[in-house]
């Protein structure tokens, strides 16, 4: 017997689901546990982890942070996954004041040819940065940024918000130059990377 079903028909029984991964990118905070709602869903990681992406029914959650092993709890995020999405749920600033927000994820290949590239500033001490894209071995010199004097907000420190909405850092719109980025990215992608990626692994400093 083969059923037919349409591209937004669901199987019974079955829960739409999303995905949600988890990065922790607070440089002086200890290990950390991850909490969904009132579950522990990660032990014990470290700055610098990307976790892969972790499916769980669409909906509502929670996720807090807590000091491995402990009841401490050192921040916390309210964010709606929907389905199908992918969705980061990112834990920053110093120990001292950590933030959590939650950041939805681009879940489509990027054009052939080109790479899609985000940019988290995650760094603890304020100020504008520049950001080049390079070919690899080449020089600075004469290279112009692809944002300049980019300046981006810390994660906002108000009562958590039920809508999962981009950092400064992970569009382009109010951090540096919108259109040029655009267009710069697209004619090196092709020219420089030539290959076909999505989302690559971020990488931290402190």
């Amino acid at each position: 017997i083969v059923a037919g079903l349409a591209g937004c028909q669901s199987i019974a029984g079955i829960q739409p689901v999303s995905q949600v991964r988890v990065i922790d990118a607070s440089p002086d905070a200890p290990a950390l546990d991850i909490h969904q709602n009132s579950a522990a869903a990660l032990y014990n990681i470290g700055f610098g982890t990307v976790t892969s992406y972790i499916p769980v029914a669409a909906g509502a959650y929670t996720h807090a942070a807590y000091t491995a092993g402990t009841q401490q709890e050192l921040a916390a995020v309210h964010g709606v996954f929907a389905a199908g999405g992918q969705y980061t749920v990112l834990t920053g600033n110093v120990a001292a004041n950590m933030q959590m927000t939650v950041l939805k994820d681009q879940a489509f290949p990027a054009p052939a040819g080109q790479v899609a590239l985000r940019f988290l500033n995650q760094s603890t001490r304020p100020g504008a940065v520049d950001i080049y894209l390079l070919s690899p071995d080449s020089a600075l010199t004469g290279i112009s940024p692809i944002v300049s004097a980019a300046v981006c907000q810390p994660l906002a420190t108000s009562a958590p918000k039920n809508d999962a909405a981009p950092a400064c850092g992970s569009r382009w719109k109010g951090c540096g130059s919108n259109s040029r980025a655009k267009r710069t990215i697209a004619s090196a992608s092709t020219s420089i990377l030539g290959e076909r990626n999505v989302m690559p692994a971020e990488k931290f400093s402190k």
